[in-house]
């Protein structure tokens, strides 16, 4: 779906714990390059092929990725891009790259969360996929950053694009302001829900105050549309929405 000239929001589902679950992936690109934010769950790159060439844009376009954190559904399926397109540059925050690199255990699947998983499956879920989930949560997927992204910074790409240290779902969240559109690319900083923004979810979110925080700093931006990777695409007079839920 294309929010504006110069960014599509790709509409990707998979099933997740026994039900289906859309998660909304982004394209920033301009005639030189494309670059996609975040890489859906493991196993998703033919549905990302498939959004990227439905929005016009040849795959082979894709120069660079930007992983807004570490999370299983943003990273998921970075090795089969990689795999198949070597030369993309991969870019995070310097807090998350040791997790995306998997030198250091995504702080989300803790041993606690492990020794759950059968029984935060539904019933019905066959024993082959309980097996293959468990399998990707001990070994999640991974791969190389090429380089850190700091806060505050515009990558001289597609218009202009500033980087906006958003921690609290994780320590090294970010969200990025497409400059020339007005758009914000919130990651998991914010969700739509039954069209409404709101802060991410607290049972998902490592640090809920600081992600609240987090939210005083997409204030200081002029936005006319925000991109929410759980919830999909807001044009509702984003900025007095999240203002509100900022405490301004």
């Amino acid at each position: 779906m294309r929010v504006a000239d110069g960014v599509d929001m790709l509409e990707i589902s998979a099933p997740v714990l026994g039900k289906m679950d859309l998660i909304y992936p982004t394209v920033i690109w301009d005639e030189e390059t494309a670059i996609l934010v975040d890489t859906g769950y493991p196993g998703q790159l033919p549905k990302l092929r498939k959004g990227m060439e439905k929005a016009g844009l040849s795959s082979d376009r894709l120069k660079q990725i930007i992983l807004t954190h570490q999370d299983l559904d943003h990273i998921g399926s970075l090795p089969d891009i990689l795999h198949q397109s070597p030369r993309v540059k991969v870019w995070a925050h310097p807090l998350e790259k040791p997790y995306i690199q998997g030198e250091k255990r995504l702080l989300k699947i803790t041993p606690e969360v492990l020794a759950r998983v059968d029984s935060t499956l539904p019933a019905e879920v066959p024993r082959e996929w309980r097996q293959a989930f468990k399998a990707i949560l001990e070994n999640p997927p991974k791969g190389e950053v090429d380089r850190t992204l700091e806060d505050g910074e515009v990558l001289p790409f597609c218009g202009g694009i500033t980087v906006i240290h958003t921690p609290g779902h994780t320590p090294g969240h970010i969200s990025l302001y497409h400059q020339r559109s007005k758009t914000l690319i919130a990651g998991d900083a914010l969700v739509l829900r039954a069209g409404r923004l709101a802060p991410p979810d607290p049972h998902q979110t490592l640090d809920m105050d600081l992600a609240i925080q987090s939210l005083q700093k997409l204030t200081r931006y002029e936005i006319e549309r925000v991109i929410c990777y759980h919830g999909g695409l807001c044009r509702e007079d984003p900025n007095r929405q999240i203002a509100e839920w900022a405490g301004n």
